[in-house]
């Protein structure tokens, strides 16, 4: 099973000394990071902005807050800082366009609901062992507040964040899974790679049962044989396909019930696809088709003798076996 692909996005608020020295270690401005051994100054020249900084970063804040007219007391968080990345996996043999195209998509989200002139600096670190992009931006509100709070809140709005970060990118990037825990809906989203990884195993497992259903007089042996041979390579990868969809068990169970209003709603998708409802209806019918290929599964397995499942599970195949 491949490993899971996971978008990140971090974000930390920061008063007043730290400003400087976040500014120091995003711009690059130190000759040694002691404290991050990971960096590569040999490969410093491949880092870029896609925002770059007017000036320093407390000079500009200051702009701003004087700009928007924010009222600020000695304690006001005065930056708060995305970190943007993905797991290792994601930016495997992907180009640096590619890399390029990923930040400029993150970017695009926070500006959805930040204006984009309260952003002090986006730049994206190459010279690190996985891509990633800090963007800081200073914490002003639509109607011109300085109110970190607001913005990030509490528990239940830093849970929106990553929905709404995981939705926006989830359109672009469709194997991209949800990092964080499930959102307030209480329905678990079902991972990209598991829809793959059953329809994968749904093709091994009905080439199994054709060589058994094609098997007569002449063939036994053979066929046996490599109906034995694929089960033991099918066994792992079903067992372990088996423990991760354990895990989405009650959302699997739910789908059944989605089947029957499925269908009327598949019959008004071409109107509906333009509206927002039609990403949801999309993903129960990739759900159903997930707890379809399961239950497929399970009787394919079902058809398959026993006595050719023991032998595979005891991984050797007799003469007397095979006579039989």
């Amino acid at each position: 099973m491949q490993k899971a692909q996971y978008g990140i996005l971090r974000l930390a608020k920061y008063k007043g000394p730290e400003i400087s020295n976040i500014e120091a270690h995003n711009e690059r401005k130190k000759g040694k990071y002691a404290s991050n051994p990971d960096i590569d100054n040999s490969r410093k020249n491949l880092n870029y902005h896609l925002v770059e900084p007017v000036g320093k970063y407390r000079a500009e804040l200051n702009r701003l807050i004087e700009e928007y007219g924010c009222r600020t007391r000695k304690d006001s968080v005065r930056v708060i800082e995305a970190l943007i990345t993905a797991t290792p996996e994601f930016f495997k043999g992907k180009k640096k366009s590619e890399v390029r195209a990923y930040f400029q998509t993150a970017l695009e989200f926070i500006e959805k609901y930040q204006d984009s002139k309260t952003i002090l600096s986006a730049v994206v670190h190459m010279d690190e062992k996985t891509p990633h992009m800090h963007l800081s931006f200073v914490p002003i509100t639509q109607d011109g507040r300085l109110c970190a709070k607001e913005i990030l809140g509490n528990k239940k709005k830093l849970t929106w964040w990553q929905d709404e970060f995981w939705k926006h990118m989830v359109e672009k990037y469709p194997d991209l899974e949800r990092g964080e825990a499930a959102s307030m809906t209480g329905r678990e989203h079902i991972p990209p790679r598991l829809f793959k990884e059953a329809a994968h195993l749904t093709r091994q497992a009905k080439q199994i049962t054709d060589l058994l259903e094609n098997t007569n007089f002449f063939n036994a042996g053979k066929n046996t044989d490599k109906a034995v041979e694929l089960l033991q390579k099918f066994f792992p990868a079903m067992e372990n396909f088996q423990t991760q969809v354990r895990k989405y068990d009650k959302t699997i169970s739910s789908l059944k019930s989605d089947n029957v209003s499925l269908k009327r709603q598949t019959q008004d998708l071409s109107r509906q696809v333009k509206e927002a409802t039609s990403s949801s209806i999309r993903k129960k019918m990739n759900d159903a088709r997930l707890r379809a290929d399961y239950e497929n599964l399970q009787n394919l397995m079902n058809c398959i003798p026993p006595e050719i499942l023991e032998l595979a599970k005891r991984g050797q195949l007799t003469h007397s076996d095979r006579e039989r």
